[in-house]
Protein backbone atom coordinates (compact mmCIF):
# COMPACT_ATOMS: atom_id res chain seq x y z
CA UNK A 1 0.00 0.00 0.00
CA UNK A 2 2.95 2.30 0.97
CA UNK A 3 4.55 1.98 -2.15
CA UNK A 4 1.45 2.60 -3.99
CA UNK A 5 1.21 5.93 -1.72
CA UNK A 6 -2.22 4.97 -0.07
CA UNK A 7 -2.34 6.70 3.27
CA UNK A 8 -5.89 4.86 5.14
CA UNK A 9 -6.70 1.14 5.27
CA UNK A 10 -10.02 0.68 5.94
CA UNK A 11 -10.61 -2.38 7.90
CA UNK A 12 -14.34 -3.95 8.24
CA UNK A 13 -13.99 -5.94 11.05
CA UNK A 14 -17.37 -7.76 11.80
CA UNK A 15 -20.07 -8.45 9.64
CA UNK A 16 -23.26 -10.92 9.83
CA UNK A 17 -21.41 -14.34 8.89
CA UNK A 18 -18.69 -14.30 11.42
CA UNK A 19 -17.16 -11.69 14.37
CA UNK A 20 -13.30 -12.49 14.26
CA UNK A 21 -12.81 -9.28 16.12
CA UNK A 22 -11.33 -10.23 20.09
CA UNK A 23 -13.53 -7.95 22.42
CA UNK A 24 -11.71 -8.57 25.73
CA UNK A 25 -14.78 -7.28 28.00
CA UNK A 26 -17.03 -9.13 25.59
CA UNK A 27 -15.50 -12.14 25.20
CA UNK A 28 -18.19 -14.32 23.76
CA UNK A 29 -18.15 -12.10 20.61
CA UNK A 30 -15.54 -13.44 18.92
CA UNK A 31 -15.19 -17.00 20.66
CA UNK A 32 -19.21 -18.21 19.73
CA UNK A 33 -19.17 -15.70 16.82
CA UNK A 34 -16.38 -16.18 14.63
CA UNK A 35 -16.12 -18.89 12.17
CA UNK A 36 -13.37 -21.07 14.45
CA UNK A 37 -10.51 -19.90 16.86
CA UNK A 38 -7.75 -19.84 14.31
CA UNK A 39 -10.16 -17.04 12.36
CA UNK A 40 -9.91 -14.34 15.09
CA UNK A 41 -8.48 -11.23 15.57
CA UNK A 42 -6.78 -10.67 18.73
CA UNK A 43 -5.80 -7.73 20.62
CA UNK A 44 -2.10 -8.12 19.68
CA UNK A 45 -3.07 -8.31 16.02
CA UNK A 46 -4.95 -5.63 15.51
CA UNK A 47 -1.99 -3.85 17.06
CA UNK A 48 0.35 -5.37 15.34
CA UNK A 49 -1.26 -4.11 11.97
CA UNK A 50 -2.09 -0.76 13.68
CA UNK A 51 1.50 -0.38 14.18
CA UNK A 52 2.57 -1.49 10.83
CA UNK A 53 0.25 0.60 9.45
CA UNK A 54 2.04 3.83 11.33
CA UNK A 55 5.72 2.85 10.15
CA UNK A 56 4.59 3.01 6.64
CA UNK A 57 2.71 6.04 6.75
CA UNK A 58 -0.90 4.62 7.00
CA UNK A 59 -3.77 5.00 9.10
CA UNK A 60 -5.65 2.02 9.92
CA UNK A 61 -9.44 2.69 10.92
CA UNK A 62 -12.08 0.45 11.80
CA UNK A 63 -15.79 -0.32 11.13
CA UNK A 64 -18.25 -1.95 12.99
CA UNK A 65 -20.96 -2.06 10.99
CA UNK A 66 -24.44 -1.16 13.09
CA UNK A 67 -27.40 -1.81 13.49
CA UNK A 68 -27.23 -4.33 10.17
CA UNK A 69 -24.61 -7.06 9.16
CA UNK A 70 -24.70 -7.93 12.98
CA UNK A 71 -26.22 -11.64 12.89
CA UNK A 72 -23.03 -13.22 13.82
CA UNK A 73 -23.59 -10.91 17.28
CA UNK A 74 -26.75 -13.69 18.00
CA UNK A 75 -24.39 -16.12 18.61
CA UNK A 76 -22.84 -14.72 21.46
CA UNK A 77 -26.06 -12.61 22.96
CA UNK A 78 -29.12 -14.06 20.81
CA UNK A 79 -31.36 -11.44 22.94
CA UNK A 80 -29.81 -8.41 21.38
CA UNK A 81 -30.45 -9.63 17.50
CA UNK A 82 -33.74 -9.88 15.64
CA UNK A 83 -34.64 -11.55 12.72
CA UNK A 84 -31.75 -13.96 12.59
CA UNK A 85 -31.28 -16.32 10.23
CA UNK A 86 -34.69 -16.10 8.75
CA UNK A 87 -34.89 -18.58 5.64
CA UNK A 88 -38.48 -19.04 5.50
CA UNK A 89 -39.92 -17.86 3.11
CA UNK A 90 -36.67 -16.10 1.66
CA UNK A 91 -34.12 -15.21 3.44
CA UNK A 92 -34.02 -11.90 1.18
CA UNK A 93 -37.18 -10.54 3.05
CA UNK A 94 -35.00 -9.80 5.74
CA UNK A 95 -31.52 -9.24 4.42
CA UNK A 96 -29.84 -8.44 1.51
CA UNK A 97 -27.47 -11.30 1.98
CA UNK A 98 -27.61 -14.42 4.59
CA UNK A 99 -27.94 -14.66 7.06
CA UNK A 100 -30.32 -11.93 8.36
CA UNK A 101 -30.00 -10.18 11.26
CA UNK A 102 -29.87 -7.01 13.03
CA UNK A 103 -29.58 -5.11 16.40
CA UNK A 104 -32.71 -4.14 18.05
CA UNK A 105 -33.68 -0.79 17.99
CA UNK A 106 -34.69 0.24 20.74
CA UNK A 107 -33.33 -2.07 23.10
CA UNK A 108 -32.08 -0.98 26.27
CA UNK A 109 -29.81 -4.32 26.95
CA UNK A 110 -28.11 -2.90 23.24
CA UNK A 111 -27.54 0.68 24.46
CA UNK A 112 -25.58 -1.35 27.31
CA UNK A 113 -23.91 -3.68 25.09
CA UNK A 114 -22.97 -0.72 22.78
CA UNK A 115 -21.56 0.73 25.61
CA UNK A 116 -19.26 -2.05 26.71
CA UNK A 117 -18.18 -2.57 23.31
CA UNK A 118 -17.16 0.98 21.73
CA UNK A 119 -15.35 1.46 26.15
CA UNK A 120 -13.25 -1.71 24.69
CA UNK A 121 -12.65 -0.66 21.37
CA UNK A 122 -12.27 2.74 21.00
CA UNK A 123 -9.35 3.60 23.06
CA UNK A 124 -7.46 0.95 21.23
CA UNK A 125 -8.47 3.03 18.03
CA UNK A 126 -7.92 6.54 19.35
CA UNK A 127 -4.25 5.49 19.78
CA UNK A 128 -3.83 5.31 15.37
CA UNK A 129 -6.90 6.75 13.95
CA UNK A 130 -8.98 9.81 14.21
CA UNK A 131 -11.58 8.19 12.33
CA UNK A 132 -14.19 5.20 13.74
CA UNK A 133 -16.58 3.94 10.89
CA UNK A 134 -20.15 3.18 12.25
CA UNK A 135 -21.68 1.20 8.91
CA UNK A 136 -24.97 1.80 8.66
CA UNK A 137 -25.89 0.39 4.61
CA UNK A 138 -28.56 -2.55 3.48
CA UNK A 139 -30.30 -1.63 6.50
CA UNK A 140 -33.36 -3.90 5.81
CA UNK A 141 -37.37 -2.41 7.32
CA UNK A 142 -38.73 -6.18 7.16
CA UNK A 143 -36.34 -7.13 10.19
CA UNK A 144 -38.19 -4.63 12.68
CA UNK A 145 -41.56 -6.39 11.90
CA UNK A 146 -39.95 -8.79 13.78
CA UNK A 147 -38.36 -7.26 16.46
CA UNK A 148 -40.92 -6.74 19.72
CA UNK A 149 -39.04 -3.09 20.52
CA UNK A 150 -40.40 -1.63 16.65
CA UNK A 151 -43.07 -3.93 15.79
CA UNK A 152 -43.18 -2.48 12.61
CA UNK A 153 -41.64 -2.35 9.03
CA UNK A 154 -42.63 1.44 7.95
CA UNK A 155 -39.72 3.44 7.43
CA UNK A 156 -42.44 6.42 9.47
CA UNK A 157 -41.76 4.33 12.45
CA UNK A 158 -38.20 2.97 12.24
CA UNK A 159 -36.32 6.64 11.10
CA UNK A 160 -36.90 8.17 14.28
CA UNK A 161 -35.63 5.10 16.31
CA UNK A 162 -32.51 5.11 13.89
CA UNK A 163 -32.08 8.69 14.51
CA UNK A 164 -31.71 8.26 18.29
CA UNK A 165 -29.53 4.93 17.62
CA UNK A 166 -27.22 6.88 15.85
CA UNK A 167 -27.06 10.09 18.02
CA UNK A 168 -26.26 7.61 20.59
CA UNK A 169 -23.30 5.49 18.76
CA UNK A 170 -21.95 8.90 17.81
CA UNK A 171 -22.08 10.55 20.99
CA UNK A 172 -19.96 7.55 22.06
CA UNK A 173 -17.97 8.02 18.87
CA UNK A 174 -16.81 11.66 19.86
CA UNK A 175 -16.11 10.89 23.33
CA UNK A 176 -13.50 9.27 22.60
CA UNK A 177 -12.24 12.26 20.38
CA UNK A 178 -13.13 10.00 16.61
CA UNK A 179 -14.70 11.57 13.91
CA UNK A 180 -17.91 8.95 12.82
CA UNK A 181 -17.90 8.02 9.63
CA UNK A 182 -21.33 6.50 7.91
CA UNK A 183 -22.67 4.63 4.60
CA UNK A 184 -24.60 6.68 2.56
CA UNK A 185 -27.99 5.38 3.61
CA UNK A 186 -28.39 6.67 6.35
CA UNK A 187 -28.64 10.69 4.51
CA UNK A 188 -29.90 9.81 1.21
CA UNK A 189 -32.46 6.94 2.08
CA UNK A 190 -33.26 7.57 5.86
CA UNK A 191 -32.99 11.17 5.42
CA UNK A 192 -30.94 10.71 9.14
CA UNK A 193 -29.51 14.26 10.66
CA UNK A 194 -25.86 13.52 10.99
CA UNK A 195 -23.45 16.49 12.75
CA UNK A 196 -21.29 18.61 10.53
CA UNK A 197 -18.24 16.36 11.40
CA UNK A 198 -19.91 12.78 10.68
CA UNK A 199 -18.24 11.92 6.64
CA UNK A 200 -20.59 10.05 4.49
CA UNK A 201 -18.89 7.12 2.26
CA UNK A 202 -20.75 6.71 -0.92
CA UNK A 203 -20.94 3.29 -2.90
CA UNK A 204 -23.62 3.31 -4.98
CA UNK A 205 -23.51 5.34 -8.00
CA UNK A 206 -21.58 8.83 -8.75
CA UNK A 207 -25.39 10.65 -8.14
CA UNK A 208 -24.86 9.48 -4.46
CA UNK A 209 -21.28 11.35 -3.99
CA UNK A 210 -23.10 14.53 -5.90
CA UNK A 211 -25.88 14.46 -4.07
CA UNK A 212 -24.32 13.79 -0.41
CA UNK A 213 -21.73 16.79 -0.95
CA UNK A 214 -24.41 18.94 -1.98
CA UNK A 215 -26.50 18.53 1.41
CA UNK A 216 -23.27 19.91 2.75
CA UNK A 217 -21.20 16.48 4.04
CA UNK A 218 -17.94 15.76 3.53
CA UNK A 219 -17.42 12.72 1.36
CA UNK A 220 -15.73 9.23 0.42
CA UNK A 221 -16.34 7.92 -3.31
CA UNK A 222 -15.53 4.73 -4.82
CA UNK A 223 -18.91 3.39 -6.42
CA UNK A 224 -19.10 -0.27 -7.07
CA UNK A 225 -19.88 1.02 -11.04
CA UNK A 226 -16.16 1.57 -10.98
CA UNK A 227 -14.10 0.84 -8.06
CA UNK A 228 -15.61 -2.81 -6.38
CA UNK A 229 -12.63 -5.10 -6.38
CA UNK A 230 -14.45 -8.30 -6.07
CA UNK A 231 -17.16 -7.63 -8.80
CA UNK A 232 -17.58 -9.91 -11.72
CA UNK A 233 -16.55 -13.52 -10.59
CA UNK A 234 -20.20 -15.01 -10.65
CA UNK A 235 -22.83 -15.27 -7.91
CA UNK A 236 -21.66 -16.89 -4.78
CA UNK A 237 -25.39 -18.41 -3.85
CA UNK A 238 -26.77 -21.59 -4.85
CA UNK A 239 -29.64 -21.76 -7.36
CA UNK A 240 -32.94 -23.53 -6.08
CA UNK A 241 -32.96 -26.94 -7.26
CA UNK A 242 -35.49 -27.00 -10.08
CA UNK A 243 -38.98 -27.07 -8.94
CA UNK A 244 -40.71 -30.29 -7.60
CA UNK A 245 -44.25 -29.24 -6.71
CA UNK A 246 -46.31 -26.50 -6.48
CA UNK A 247 -45.00 -25.07 -3.88
CA UNK A 248 -41.36 -24.89 -4.58
CA UNK A 249 -40.17 -21.58 -6.47
CA UNK A 250 -38.11 -21.48 -9.46
CA UNK A 251 -34.56 -20.36 -8.74
CA UNK A 252 -33.47 -16.60 -9.51
CA UNK A 253 -29.82 -17.40 -10.19
CA UNK A 254 -29.96 -18.40 -13.86
CA UNK A 255 -26.37 -19.18 -16.35
CA UNK A 256 -24.19 -17.66 -16.37
CA UNK A 257 -24.89 -16.92 -12.82
CA UNK A 258 -23.95 -12.87 -13.05
CA UNK A 259 -23.34 -11.38 -9.49
CA UNK A 260 -25.15 -7.97 -9.08
CA UNK A 261 -22.12 -5.78 -9.79
CA UNK A 262 -20.82 -7.25 -13.16
CA UNK A 263 -18.86 -6.81 -14.96
CA UNK A 264 -15.41 -7.53 -13.35
CA UNK A 265 -13.72 -4.06 -12.67
CA UNK A 266 -10.36 -4.16 -15.28
CA UNK A 267 -7.54 -1.75 -14.31
CA UNK A 268 -8.85 0.36 -17.48
CA UNK A 269 -12.16 0.32 -16.05
CA UNK A 270 -10.58 1.76 -12.68
CA UNK A 271 -8.29 4.03 -14.34
CA UNK A 272 -11.09 5.98 -16.53
CA UNK A 273 -13.35 6.86 -13.19
CA UNK A 274 -13.66 10.58 -12.80
CA UNK A 275 -15.08 11.09 -9.37
CA UNK A 276 -15.45 14.51 -10.00
CA UNK A 277 -17.30 14.62 -12.94
CA UNK A 278 -20.75 15.27 -11.84
CA UNK A 279 -19.40 17.62 -8.90
CA UNK A 280 -19.79 21.24 -8.84
CA UNK A 281 -16.98 23.08 -8.42
CA UNK A 282 -18.57 24.64 -5.55
CA UNK A 283 -18.64 21.61 -3.81
CA UNK A 284 -15.56 19.78 -4.55
CA UNK A 285 -13.74 20.88 -1.24
CA UNK A 286 -16.24 18.12 0.92
CA UNK A 287 -14.95 15.57 -1.06
CA UNK A 288 -11.98 14.11 1.12
CA UNK A 289 -10.93 11.65 -0.94
CA UNK A 290 -11.62 7.45 -2.42
CA UNK A 291 -11.62 3.94 -1.40
CA UNK A 292 -11.21 1.22 -3.67
CA UNK A 293 -13.24 -1.87 -2.07
CA UNK A 294 -12.44 -5.56 -1.56
CA UNK A 295 -15.22 -7.24 -0.04
CA UNK A 296 -14.36 -11.02 1.81
CA UNK A 297 -17.22 -13.17 0.20
CA UNK A 298 -14.98 -14.85 -2.79
CA UNK A 299 -11.77 -13.42 -1.04
CA UNK A 300 -9.43 -15.10 1.17
CA UNK A 301 -5.72 -15.09 1.93
CA UNK A 302 -4.81 -16.81 -0.88
CA UNK A 303 -6.52 -14.89 -3.74
CA UNK A 304 -5.77 -11.56 -1.53
CA UNK A 305 -3.33 -10.53 -3.90
CA UNK A 306 -4.54 -10.96 -7.37
CA UNK A 307 -7.81 -10.12 -6.19
CA UNK A 308 -6.05 -6.40 -5.27
CA UNK A 309 -2.98 -5.56 -7.44
CA UNK A 310 -2.51 -4.71 -9.95
CA UNK A 311 -5.64 -2.75 -10.19
CA UNK A 312 -6.05 -1.08 -6.74
CA UNK A 313 -2.66 0.47 -8.04
CA UNK A 314 -4.79 1.96 -11.02
CA UNK A 315 -6.89 3.48 -8.25
CA UNK A 316 -4.27 4.47 -6.31
CA UNK A 317 -3.01 7.37 -9.41
CA UNK A 318 -6.51 7.98 -9.48
CA UNK A 319 -6.49 9.64 -6.45
CA UNK A 320 -3.18 11.60 -6.70
CA UNK A 321 -4.07 12.58 -9.66
CA UNK A 322 -7.27 13.81 -9.89
CA UNK A 323 -8.18 11.51 -12.46
CA UNK A 324 -9.74 12.79 -15.95
CA UNK A 325 -6.56 11.69 -17.92
CA UNK A 326 -7.72 8.68 -20.09
CA UNK A 327 -6.07 5.55 -20.11
CA UNK A 328 -3.01 5.47 -22.66
CA UNK A 329 0.38 3.35 -23.63
CA UNK A 330 2.10 5.39 -21.16
CA UNK A 331 -0.39 4.07 -18.32
CA UNK A 332 -0.13 0.79 -19.27
CA UNK A 333 3.80 0.55 -18.89
CA UNK A 334 4.12 2.62 -15.84
CA UNK A 335 1.28 0.17 -14.05
CA UNK A 336 3.03 -2.63 -15.62
CA UNK A 337 6.56 -1.43 -14.16
CA UNK A 338 5.09 -0.78 -11.13
CA UNK A 339 3.40 -4.43 -11.22
CA UNK A 340 6.92 -5.96 -11.43
CA UNK A 341 8.17 -4.02 -8.72
CA UNK A 342 5.19 -5.61 -6.80
CA UNK A 343 6.45 -9.04 -7.81
CA UNK A 344 9.90 -8.44 -6.91
CA UNK A 345 8.46 -7.91 -3.12
CA UNK A 346 6.61 -11.16 -3.52
CA UNK A 347 3.37 -9.81 -4.24
CA UNK A 348 1.03 -11.91 -6.13
CA UNK A 349 0.18 -9.20 -8.34
CA UNK A 350 -1.83 -10.08 -11.66
CA UNK A 351 -0.37 -9.48 -15.41
CA UNK A 352 -1.46 -5.80 -16.42
CA UNK A 353 -0.74 -6.83 -20.48
CA UNK A 354 0.89 -9.55 -22.55
CA UNK A 355 4.94 -9.67 -22.42
CA UNK A 356 4.92 -9.24 -26.09
CA UNK A 357 3.33 -5.84 -26.37
CA UNK A 358 5.22 -4.57 -23.56
CA UNK A 359 8.67 -5.79 -25.33
CA UNK A 360 7.02 -3.75 -28.64
CA UNK A 361 6.25 -0.68 -27.61
CA UNK A 362 3.15 0.74 -29.92
CA UNK A 363 2.78 -2.54 -31.31
CA UNK A 364 -0.67 -3.68 -29.59
CA UNK A 365 -2.33 -0.09 -30.37
CA UNK A 366 -5.88 -0.12 -31.46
Amino acid sequence: MSLNKFNRLHLHASDAQSWPLVIPSLPDLATKGAYRPSLTWTTNDLLRVQNHGRCQGIEVYLEIDLPGHTASIEHAYPSLITAFNQQKPSWQIYSAEPPSGQLKLNSTAVTTFLHTLFADLLPRIASFSSYFHTGGDEINAAAYALDPTVNSSSPAVIQPLLQSFTDYIHTLTRSHGLTPIVWEEFLLDWNLTLGPDVIVQTWRSPSALASTVARGHRAIFGDHEHWYLDCGFGSWLDPIAAATSCTSSPSKLKPPYLDYCTPLKNWRHIYSYDPLASIPERNRHRVLGGEVHLWGELTDGVSLDGMLWPRAAAAAEVLWTGGRRGVDEGVTRRLAEMRERLVRKRVGAGVVQMAWCLMNEGGCRL
